[in-house]
């Protein structure tokens, strides 16, 4: 697999142990659309071959693979990534009014009353609140300030997104920043 190919991909959920005899196998969700997986949907793999799911049940956060059926067949994709594209992520998930897909907030360039703070490293979600993570401005860490800090990305810190620009305006991010 290419280097420019695996960087498109999103890595969006990841395959547990075997549950039961019949090729049942625990899920876990790294992503915040869940609607994606349903029976019948395909995911690339770090197998690098596509899988099919023949049945989901979020709820107990339980899969089977199409063709698998016994634990035996199983075993052999514990510990497997399921990855998908942009492209499929912006067709199978609706976002609501100020939502954001993660890929999309990552390289924006985040400022605090003018003043250039540093630019999105990743997203990462801590119990239930998603933080910025920023790698912060040269001239700041220069000047005594961390090399990264993170930044709930809600109210009242969240003032304004501009995807289409790759900037997030901030408030109070520059206190997190010299406590950090």
């Amino acid at each position: 697999m290419s280097k420019q190919y695996k960087e498109q991909l999103l890595h969006i959920a990841t395959i547990g142990k075997t549950v039961g005899i019949k090729g049942d196998m625990k899920f876990h969700i790294k992503c915040d659309f869940p609607e994606q997986f349903y029976a019948g949907a395909s995911f690339f793999t770090n197998m690098k071959k596509n899988i099919t799911l023949s049945e989901v049940n979020l709820d107990r956060a339980m899969i089977k693979i199409d063709g698998v059926n016994s634990i035996e067949n199983a075993k052999k994709y514990t510990n497997l990534k399921l990855f998908t594209t942009r492209e499929e992520t912006r067709k199978n998930c609706h976002l609501e009014d100020d939502e954001y897909f993660w890929f999309d907030l990552e390289d924006c360039e985040v400022f605090e009353n003018g003043k250039f703070l540093g630019t999105v490293n990743e997203v990462e979600r801590i119990a239930i609140t998603n933080y910025l993570s920023i790698k912060t401005d040269d001239k700041l860490v220069k000047s005594g300030s961390a090399k990264s800090f993170l930044v709930p990305f809600q109210e009242p810190f969240r003032v304004s997104v501009d995807i289409d620009k790759k900037v997030i305006i901030l408030d109070g991010a520059m206190d997190i920043l010299e406590a950090s």
